[in-house]
């Protein structure tokens, strides 16, 4: 009773559902205005799910330990945005969601998460120390991934994409497994930081990074400390329900959407940040709450992290549905997109250099983020 109870949240995005399958046909003759309304209002159920499902994940992997939590936490998130990007692709084909999906990730990560928490942590504490050794292994690990699957598919040609696609496949499967066996392994120092203590020493275990999907390991954490009765049966079941509940929400909200924004102008990648910001959503708060706590590594290993897993293993899942499909995706990104992720990149090296963060350093990337909203309300 206790459980059901815990969960009751999910009785809405349950809720949703059997609405959406009943007034699915009613809904389709109505106004663009209440579509995109019923839309956004399925989106919020989506939000509610995924936050469970990120809850017992953390639940999960901290009882299962490492290497397995780890996987547990990272395939969880990157489960989430695959199947919303399958669906929508399903509903409303664009052989470009995918690659419009990756690219906001990134800059949403990098750019919106790690520059709002910078600039917030910087006007607060100052420079925020963490272990420099993460942000080099983060950001040459990203760089490699998105240049393999994302530039260079633009030169290779149409009638050999299949051989490329599975070299791509086992080329981010192989730096997977290789980063993984760092990060809970010998390497698994790069991604801690040691907190001098005083202020901060109640925190000084707390940065040790959990995952690729950037989740943070807090002391006593909320997620921990309300799931730690509850049996491993439970997490695997609240995981596996929220996972059927997004992909039902998902494929609803889908057709709404499309259908409300037909005609209207509105940009394509409206789309693909729509899901971004959906599978991020559980790691925003936890980032600037980290930052503002002054516990920068926390937040360079949600934002990196999670920007690594997006392109490490979404990527890879794409790519093996595009070879059972027949059709392939269009992976290589634009000009401008390749630009921008190059700016983001090499601001990030340089920010992520010297083992500390500021507010200036914080501004460059919001800015960068900025940016990227801006270009993608022009349509570019």
């Amino acid at each position: 009773m206790k459980t059901i109870l815990q969960e009751k949240t999910l009785i809405l995005p349950i809720f949703l559902a059997a609405i959406a399958y009943f007034l699915e046909h009613a809904l389709a003759g109505q106004s663009r205005l209440v579509l995109v309304l019923a839309a956004a209002v399925l989106v919020g159920g989506i939000l509610i799910a995924s936050l469970r499902v990120a809850h017992h994940a953390e639940v999960l992997a901290h009882k299962v330990g490492d290497p397995y939590g780890t996987m547990i936490l990272t395939l969880s998130a990157v489960a989430v945005e695959v199947i919303i990007l399958a669906i929508m692709m399903q509903g409303a084909p664009s052989p470009t969601l995918a690659r419009d999906t990756i690219y906001a990730a990134v800059m949403l990560d990098i750019n919106g998460i790690l520059g709002l928490a910078a600039l917030l942590g910087g006007l607060r504490h100052g420079e925020q120390p963490y272990n420099d050794d993460s942000g080099k292994t983060y950001g040459v690990m990203i760089l490699t991934a998105m240049g393999i699957s994302m530039i260079v598919p633009e030169f290779v040609p149409d009638e050999k994409w299949h051989y490329y696609s599975v070299f791509t496949i086992f080329a981010m499967l192989a730096l997977y497994g290789l980063f993984l066996r760092m990060q809970v392994g010998a390497h698994s120092y790069f991604f801690s930081y040691s907190y001098p203590r005083g202020a901060n020493a109640a925190n000084s275990n707390s940065s040790a990074a959990k995952s690729t999907s950037g989740k943070a390991e807090d002391e006593e954490s909320p997620h921990e400390a309300e799931g730690q009765a509850d049996p491993v049966a439970v997490s695997v079941t609240v995981i596996l329900l929220g996972v059927v509940l997004i992909g039902i929400l998902a494929e609803f909200m889908s057709a709404f959407l499309s259908e409300g924004l037909a005609g209207t102008g509105a940009p394509p990648a409206i789309m693909a940040i729509l899901v971004a910001a959906i599978s991020a959503a559980p790691e925003i708060m936890t980032a600037l709450r980290a930052a503002l706590h002054n516990r920068m590594q926390a937040t360079v290993n949600i934002a990196l992290g999670a920007s690594l897993s997006t392109v490490i293993l979404t990527v890879p899942v794409m790519e093996g549905i595009a070879l059972y499909t027949g059709q392939p995706f269009i992976m290589a990104m634009s000009p401008v997109q390749t630009v921008m992720v190059a700016i983001t990149l090499i601001a990030a090296a340089i920010n992520l250099n010297d083992g500390e963060t500021n507010a200036i350093e914080g501004m460059t990337h919001f800015i960068l983020f900025a940016t990227f909203i801006m270009l993608t309300a022009l349509g570019l």
